[in-house]
């Protein structure tokens, strides 16, 4: 059954153990790399429990977040995606606002919005990135290290959720949290180069839609 590209993607196996806001939380944290959420639907009723939908903006981002995240580790169990059968009821009212001039507002809105979000989310998994990289966020720096030094976290972050950011670049080993201090954390790559490639992909990156993350190499 061929089901039509569209804004929504529909999750399953998901580890149904999980409370409803934190897989929203973590399904946030993990999707909005590939560009802007309109909603993330989650239920715990019987038969819906393990699956979820997550709608972009852009239809690009839906596919991307797709192809990138299929049968990716959450919660120790592997994501099946696919699109979902119908567009969300969300995307269909502002489709529905948009009529014929449609693409060409999105042409435009895509230049727009999705400058910021597409100049951290689109560098992908794959450590092609070249290392040396001015990020759009200046952030003052301490000179290169392996281990990278998070701040301005938000106070719901946990470790599974900087996991799933941090090990889709090349060279992660580990995330350390700080006990007491909910705001910062350090994590450790195998070189400082695949440090510096993750910290400049992810910089100012937005867990939460009001704490943009802060990276800088950690203090020798």
């Amino acid at each position: 059954m061929d089901i039509r590209p569209n804004h929504t993607i529909y999750i399953n196996n998901i580890n149904d153990k999980i409370k409803k806001e934190e897989l929203k939380r973590s399904l946030y944290a993990l999707f909005s790399q590939f560009g802007q959420i309109v909603d993330i639907v989650a239920m715990k009723t019987m038969p819906m429990r393990g699956q979820a939908f997550v709608v972009f903006k852009e239809l690009t981002a839906a596919t991307n977040a797709l192809r990138q995240l299929q049968g990716f580790p959450f919660y120790n169990k592997p994501m099946r995606i696919q699109y979902a059968k119908t567009d969300s009821e969300v995307i269909a009212k502002v489709k529905g606002t948009y009529g014929d001039k449609e693409k060409k507002k999105e042409k435009k809105k895509k230049a727009q919005e999705s400058a910021a979000a597409a100049n951290l989310a689109k560098k992908p998994a794959v450590g092609a990135a070249a290392p040396v990289h001015t990020p759009a966020v200046q952030v003052p720096d301490n000179p290169p290290n392996y281990i990278l030094f998070l701040s301005n976290l938000p106070e719901e972050t946990n470790e599974m959720m900087l996991s799933m950011l941090f090990n889709q670049f090349p060279g992660f080993k580990e995330v350390r949290l700080v006990p007491g201090k909910h705001d910062i954390a350090f994590v450790e790559f195998e070189s400082d180069t695949q440090a510096g490639v993750a910290k400049d992909a992810l910089q100012g990156f937005r867990i939460t839609a009001t704490c943009a993350m802060k990276i800088t190499y950690a203090k020798k």
